[in-house]
């Protein structure tokens, strides 16, 4: 499923993909399995959510994100490290870090690696048309040597270089 993600942020602008029929269609004519091109869809699909997915910001300046149990078990430390990172620096302000939990923990995966966070992170990005500064964008495209996840990383990694 990650795989289709990177396939978009290469192939569409987040205005200019096609209706998901259409969409489902061409991603199998480039060779997507049905089972992950389905997962895909209905990934992309919470992306929009209630009222665009996006939450109130926090009514206190300096207020803290404060992690669920299973936010905890699924996000790791390098994770919600990362979330912090961006979210201190200014490239993603409340209602998206909670679209980026959010999104993080509709992936099957028992534990969300970082390198599927950064991805899941560039999704969201592109699904609101989120600028981002070009050092946080460089460090999304960073790879985790740490993590098994290395196809995705050179994939994404692959977007900018075109």
């Amino acid at each position: 499923m990650i795989d289709i993600l990177v396939y978009l942020f290469e192939n569409y602008l987040p205005d200019a993909c096609p209706e998901p029929e259409v969409l489902a269609r061409k991603l199998s004519a480039a060779g997507f399995g049905s089972d992950d091109i389905s997962a895909a869809l209905a990934w992309l699909d919470g992306l929009a959510g209630p009222e665009g997915g996006r939450c109130s910001p926090p009514a206190l300046a300096g207020s803290i994100r404060i992690y669920g149990e299973e936010e905890l078990d699924r996000l790791s430390t390098a994770c919600r490290g990362f979330i912090s990172f961006l979210e201190q620096n200014g490239a993603i302000d409340a209602s998206l870090r909670e679209a980026i939990i959010e999104r993080a923990l509709a992936l099957p995966d028992d534990e969300i690696t970082l390198d599927r966070l950064k991805v899941i992170v560039l999704a969201v990005v592109w699904r609101y048309r989120h600028e981002v500064d070009a050092l946080i964008l460089e460090e999304l495209l960073a790879e985790d040597d740490d993590d098994a996840d290395q196809g995705a990383d050179e994939d994404v990694t692959r977007i900018l270089l075109n």
